[in-house]
């Protein structure tokens, strides 16, 4: 830590060097799996000023998705303007990013960070963050703790944290599981094309841990159209994360790097994306092996911690960081001293090694050496030590009946957005896109018309910014099916009517836009009775309204933190991690609701005194609607709903109001009660 910490602040290449080859010598040998390998030299040594240029190799390193909310605003900025300096990338994490960062500062640097991470829904991720964006990553596993929710605890959820992540101060957060969202890697699909049409672009990423097994599900990804697979080692992770998770979860990076390589190179797949690694990267050979190994860019924390001023006290989840890195408390972080030239020294030290290394080699770029796993092999031990009963045969593996197909990154997807319904959506409405006057059209759709909104709404947010336009601006009258993640992202300006049926994901990360669903003109059932949406409605919505006059499915406004919708009929898990926003349910709900509820407000009619069956309440508490200001807003709710979309469910609910609201419970989650006073 000290030699680190002293050769990035005093700019000594020297120090650095001996740093490198500490992590390299006897003391930490067999730490790792990559501690247990060397090289086999196959070509002579070159002249370094043959090598690729440090710039050139610095643009392949990132950092990793370490959120603002475990880390200070101080240290997160400092991370980004490093990485923006040097054509690098730093990572949002799941807590995302103030929009007041996305403008350049005066000097020319920039604190945007050009990885947003959008960890399915789990926190407020709007059109304006994602058209903001050179790569957008979905995480669905990360080292530290695989496949589990993230959390951050309600001491370190500032007022500054709640506004950025669309929740209350002082609440803990946590974050929706990725199997609410994708259940499958036809869903993981869905939500690669959704962000692709956000924001056409900018990569797509998907992060996923090293565990056994993990190549088919990267072999799944890359069929699901992603740009770049980052596959992350259990040595990553925060300080935040349990000490359980931090210690026992995920498998080294080296085995979960080449499996995917492996799998992709066997399938064909390999020249469809780009390989990312992290996981304890800190020196020269770790960029080196993971390169043969087959990844082309590299993702670091710890390291990069440390050169920003982390001297590990492991006190991360506490808010008690002594050097104002992972802290949210104003105190200490005026302690924080870290610099951006201390970042950009250290990853400039690292490429400066690396090529040196290269040379060496008899190589001319990384590019040359991706992939390249015959160039390794495993260190010689003495007979009977533990270390030399270790097969490394599978990971240094190269399938002989493959060697035709690519063994890195070499022809794009094809993502297939030049002719979806928003394209032609923006050659009739360009002019009020560009100039703001009000247009209505009317448009049939059919279910093979997918993320309809999407590319649309990040127009407009490219041209208005976060504000958007004013309410009703632009409204599209929809006939018909509408597929999947119909009003994804839907910015405010716009109004979405759709007189007929939707698939899953309608709304999705609704961002200030208005969705009213209702039946056909001539529809003969009841609209309460029948189910007009799918599953997943309303996932990870920040502002906005929804009324459909009909049932929904499953997982109704998960993660919702500022939509108000209402909605005649819900399936099971409905508000599930709510933590701002308004729902009103007239109709039947089914089970586990509210189960993770932080924020927010539901009411829900509940005429048989059964809801309380169907209710999660580990978190939430049950009332009456009783104060004059609950009413009122309940009644307006209602009220606006009849007038949307003439339900008659809420029609007869308005007749004998009196009557009907003692018929209603209101679902408030404890803390935020006692919080909002």
């Amino acid at each position: 830590i000290v030699k680190l910490q002293q050769a990035c602040q005093k700019g000594d290449y020297k120090l650095f060097k001996e740093f490198s080859e500490q992590l390299s010598g006897s003391e930490f040998a067999n730490q790792n799996l990559r501690s247990m390998l060397t090289f086999t030299p196959q070509r002579l040594p070159i002249d370094i000023d043959d090598v690729e240029s440090v710039d050139s190799i610095c643009r392949r390193f990132k950092t990793g998705a370490m959120s603002y909310g475990s880390l200070s605003q101080e240290a997160h900025e400092c991370l980004a303007i490093a990485m923006n300096r040097i054509g690098g990338r730093s990572n949002t994490g799941e807590g995302g990013e103030h929009p007041s960062r996305f403008k350049p500062m005066l000097n020319g640097d920039s604190k945007r960070s050009s990885i947003k991470q959008v960890a399915s829904g789990r926190f407020g991720v709007t059109s304006n963050y994602l058209v903001n964006a050179d790569e957008i990553q979905i995480k669905i596993a990360q080292g530290a703790k695989p496949g589990e929710g993230g959390q951050l605890p309600g001491g370190k959820v500032y007022p500054w944290i709640a506004e950025c992540r669309g929740t209350t101060a002082g609440i803990g957060l946590i974050s929706p599981p990725p199997h609410h969202d994708i259940y499958s890697i036809e869903d993981l699909a869905q939500l690669i094309f959704d962000l692709k049409n956000v924001n056409t672009t900018a990569r797509i990423s998907v992060k996923l841990v090293s565990e056994a097994g993990v190549g088919t599900i990267a072999a799944g990804v890359a069929k699901a159209k992603a740009d770049v697979i980052l596959i992350s080692g259990g040595d990553g992770g925060t300080g935040a994360s349990p000490a359980g998770s931090v210690k026992h979860a995920g498998g080294p990076a080296e085995t979960g790097l080449a499996e995917i390589q492996q799998t992709l190179v066997m399938n064909n797949l390999r020249g469809k994306v780009r390989l990312q690694v992290d996981g304890g990267l800190k020196c020269t050979r770790d960029v080196i092996f993971m390169a043969l190994l087959g990844a082309e860019e590299y993702g670091f924390g710890t390291a990069v911690m440390i050169a920003e001023g982390c001297v590990m006290c492991r006190n991360c989840n506490r808010n008690i960081c002594p050097t104002g890195i992972a802290t949210q408390n104003p105190e200490l972080r005026k302690r924080f001293k870290g610099k951006p030239e201390d970042i950009v020294t250290y990853f400039r030290f690292l490429a400066s090694s690396v090529r040196h290394l290269l040379a060496e080699m008899g190589y001319r770029s990384m590019q040359e050496i991706i992939g390249r796993a015959d160039l390794l092999k495993k260190r010689s031990y003495p007979e009977g030590a533990k270390a030399d009963k270790l097969s490394l045969d599978r990971v240094l593996y190269i399938p002989d009946h493959c060697r035709d197909n690519a063994r890195c990154f070499d022809t794009p997807q094809e993502h297939r957005i030049g002719d979806v319904k928003d394209v032609e959506l923006m050659s009739v409405l360009k002019s009020a896109i560009e100039s703001g006057h009000k247009i209505s059209i009317g448009v049939p759709i059919r279910n093979i018309d997918r993320s309809v909104g999407a590319m649309l709404s990040g127009e407009i947010t490219r041209k208005w910014g976060i504000s958007g336009l004013p309410d009703d601006t632009i409204t599209v009258d929809f006939t018909g099916s509408a597929g999947q993640s119909f009003g994804s992202f839907l910015c405010k300006g716009l109004t979405f009517k759709l007189s007929g049926d939707a698939n899953d994901y309608l709304g999705k990360g609704l961002s200030g836009g208005r969705i009213i669903i209702t039946p056909p003109a001539e529809a003969e059932f009841r609209p309460e009775e029948n189910i007009i949406a799918g599953n997943t409605v309303g996932y990870g919505a920040t502002a906005g309204e929804m009324f459909i006059n009909g049932s929904v499915g499953e997982r109704f406004c998960v993660r919702n933190s500022g939509m108000t919708a209402v909605v005649e009929g819900v399936g099971d898990h409905c508000c599930e991690y709510m933590t701002g926003g308004r729902v009103v349910v007239l109709g039947k709900t089914g089970r586990n609701f509210a189960a993770g509820m932080s924020g927010g407000i539901a009411y829900v009619w509940d005429p048989d005194g059964s809801f309380d069956y169907y209710c999660n309440m580990d978190m939430i508490e049950l009332s009456l609607v009783e104060t004059a200001e609950d009413s009122e807003e309940l009644r307006n709710l209602v009220e606006k709903h009849r007038k949307c979309t003439g339900s008659p469910v809420a029609a007869m609910l308005l007749e004998d109001w009196d009557l009907h609201k003692r018929q209603f419970l209101k679902v408030m989650p404890v803390e935020y009660k006692k919080i909002m006073g």
